[in-house]
């Protein structure tokens, strides 16, 4: 078998897994799942002429399945019933995945493949070289709301368990001198251990929801999806600010701050910005910048 059939045999699989955990009602791992295939179709879709074994059409194919993964993922974390996508459309697209180097008709859905954005996974920022920080006024001619909207990747609460709490924080609003000059940003949250390596899936919130003077307003809800009793000493919750650079056609991690066990309570909490490259093991960290400008975080604890 060569590498691209065993490619999309892999594929295949993914898909099937995703399908099975969404019609047995495993929503949290149908979400990840589908994510995970969607990133990997992505990075297909991006790659060079020469690189790819996948014709342009091919791609755009890919492109649109990965649309389809992204859609269904976003209808599983919303309580709107209205023109959601469905697990029985998603379905129809097996065979599509299954057979793409010999599918030639016209896709069913009517959907447009992602924006071409470089993905990067993460950390791979830290091997870019760092850009001037713009000066400037915050966000001259730019309007207040974001026009894009994207689903982002936030996961649905676990199910509560006798004796342990689940924590949701609400990420209220980051202050930044150049808040107006960020375009699609958003926040990428993740648990890492001491040692900087994940304990729960990744997850990214869509783009914020309204900038003003210093400050980009998001007022969105991330479960965290590990029992707070269950996190290892040492731990911490990473949230890293993104946004897109269309000059470099990418998206770049901008700055970064954490919150450690201890400062897990119930109410309202300002944390420190610190300069990327996203340091999970916190050992060397320097702040952004001397001016008061936080992350303004909200956190609510469930226990029955």
């Amino acid at each position: 078998m060569t590498d691209i059939n065993k490619t999309i045999q892999k594929w295949h699989a993914s898909f099937k897994k995703g399908t099975d955990f969404d019609s047995w009602g495993q929503l949290v791992e149908a979400i990840d799942e589908y994510q995970i295939l969607a990133r990997h179709l992505q990075k297909e879709v991006q790659s060079t002429a020469n690189s790819s074994e996948f014709s342009e059409d091919q791609k755009k194919t890919l492109g649109k399945i990965a649309t389809c993964l992204e859609l269904r993922s976003s209808a599983l974390q919303t309580t709107q019933t209205q023109e959601e996508f469905k697990l029985e459309d998603l379905k129809t697209l097996e065979p599509i995945i299954k057979n793409i180097h010999s599918y030639n008709k016209d896709f069913p859905f009517d959907v447009q493949p992602v924006p071409i954005r470089k993905i990067l996974a993460p950390g791979e920022e830290e091997n870019l070289e760092f850009e001037e920080e713009e000066e400037g006024g915050a966000g001259v001619g730019s309007p207040d709301l974001f026009s894009t909207r994207v689903p982002g990747t936030l996961l649905p609460r676990l199910p509560s368990e006798p004796g342990m709490a689940l924590l949701t924080i609400k990420i209220e609003k980051i202050g930044l001198k150049d808040a107006g000059q960020c375009i699609d940003p958003y926040v990428t949250v993740s648990v890492k251990d001491a040692n900087g390596v994940d304990l729960t899936p990744v997850q990214d919130t869509p783009i914020a929801t309204r900038k003003e003077d210093i400050y980009i307003h998001f007022f969105i809800d991330v479960e965290i999806q590990k029992h707070i009793e269950k996190l290892p000493k040492g731990a911490a919750i990473f949230f890293e600010f993104k946004h897109y650079k269309p000059k470099k056609r990418f998206t770049s991690t901008k700055c970064f701050a954490f919150m450690e066990m201890d400062e897990i309570k119930a109410g309202q909490i300002v944390i420190e910005l610190y300069k990327k490259p996203t340091d999970f093991k916190r050992k060397k960290l320097h702040l952004l910048t001397k001016k008061p400008l936080y992350l303004h975080l909200h956190q609510t604890l469930h226990k029955e």
